[in-house]
């Protein structure tokens, strides 16, 4: 190493010291990126496709040992390497800021891997997938956290090698009374977040891919972060939601146990359908449809006005999007089947008329007028 730093030098020996260092410093990082891309192409093809656990290893580490590979490169030649007292030790701190990052940084890829292998264990391509969705939603939510935790602690521990930095940190411990309760202020709704998605993890009221119903938007829990939750809404859209929400405030969760639901479909008919003929046709809508779960299906007369029977039909799905779809399938189809075959049961208004008056009684004398005839005479 040092013979070819001594090469290097005679053959720029037009360069001042300090530019050299660097160009020094540059070109060891160079060479370290070439050998980590050269190492990651042979390994992937030693690998092959099909191992894919072994592909993702790789993939996750590759930023990691990048780095680490820079940093054992500027590390070698720093020493040979012709720099000023005030350069060298820029570049040291710069080397030990990095130094902490890489620790960091491997940090959350072992926890990435960790929880990526863990929940390889369950199914989640099944319609009842409870526990897949229970331990899927603590994995994630501590996941989070424990990266926003190593975040924080190597941060704290970049900064605290900058000397002002760390001067003024000492002066905050030092007052902290009056900076701790401003610092607890500021950070109080990062922090009610932060506990609730401890609480959720743990309690778990929501899970991923829970149907649930918050501001009277429905849709599905599509990811639960460190301090919010993504819903993805029927439309498409999505509706962000701070954490603390689903524990202080009531909402409706569809799949708390079980994703199967009940749909009803609500029509009206006249008083004289024969709801046993309605009741066998909802019987056969269902058992033809691929949506039913064979759980539930049933017609009752629920409630009658006036002028109407209200009818509602009661029928199960797997979940919550085919018991939507199912339900207007039995409204689409219990409607046809009333306007081809049962049109008599379509609601209608009835009106009894009085008969007519005779057009001679209009004519008469007052006198010889039938009660209640002479104000009409006189209009």
């Amino acid at each position: 190493m040092a013979k070819t730093v001594a090469l290097l030098q005679e053959a720029l020996g037009f360069m001042p010291a300090w530019l050299f260092g660097l160009v020094l410093v540059i070109l060891a990082v160079v060479v370290a990126l070439i050998v980590h891309g050269l190492s990651v192409v042979l390994v992937r093809r030693a690998i092959g496709p099909r191992r894919s656990v072994a592909m993702h290893i790789l993939d996750a580490t590759s930023g990691p040992i990048r780095l680490a590979l820079c940093l054992a490169a500027v590390a070698a030649v720093m020493p040979l390497a012709p720099l000023s007292g005030e350069l060298q030790s820029g570049l040291a701190h710069a080397f030990v800021v990095a130094t902490i990052a890489l620790i960091g940084w491997i940090l959350i890829r072992a926890v990435d891997l960790g929880s990526a292998r863990y929940l390889l264990r369950f199914r989640d391509d099944i319609s009842e997938n409870y526990l897949a969705r229970k331990h899927v939603t603590q994995v994630r939510v501590f996941k989070r956290m424990i990266d926003t935790l190593i975040i924080i602690i190597v941060v704290s521990a970049a900064l605290m090698t900058f000397n002002s930095v760390r001067q003024y940190g000492l002066s905050l411990f030092a007052s902290a009374g009056a900076a701790g309760i401003i610092v607890g202020l500021a950070a109080r709704p990062f922090l009610s977040n932060l506990i609730a998605g401890v609480q959720i993890a743990v309690t778990q009221p929501i899970r991923i891919e829970d149907a649930v119903i918050v501001e009277n938007e429905w849709g599905w829990i599509e990811d639960i972060g460190s301090t919010y939750v993504v819903i993805r809404l029927w439309d498409w859209r999505r509706m962000v939601v701070p954490l603390s929400y689903f524990i202080e405030k009531p909402f409706q969760n569809w799949t708390r146990e079980t994703a199967s639901l009940i749909g009803s479909v609500m029509f009206y008919v006249d008083y004289r359908t024969d709801v046993t003929r309605i009741r066998k046709r909802l019987e056969e809508i269902v058992h033809e449809s691929k949506l039913w779960d064979g759980a539930v299906v049933n017609l009752q007369v629920t409630d009658a006005n006036s002028t109407a029977m209200e009818l509602r039909a009661l029928v199960s799905a797997r979940n919550a999007s085919e018991t939507w779809d199912i339900r207007c399938e039995v409204r689409e189809k219990l409607i046809s089947f009333l306007q081809d075959d049962m049109p008599e049961a379509l609601p209608r208004q009835r009106a009894e008329l009085s008969p007519p008056l005779a057009v001679h009684d209009v004519w008469r004398e007052p006198s010889q007028q039938r009660p209640g005839m002479q104000n009409a005479g006189s209009r």
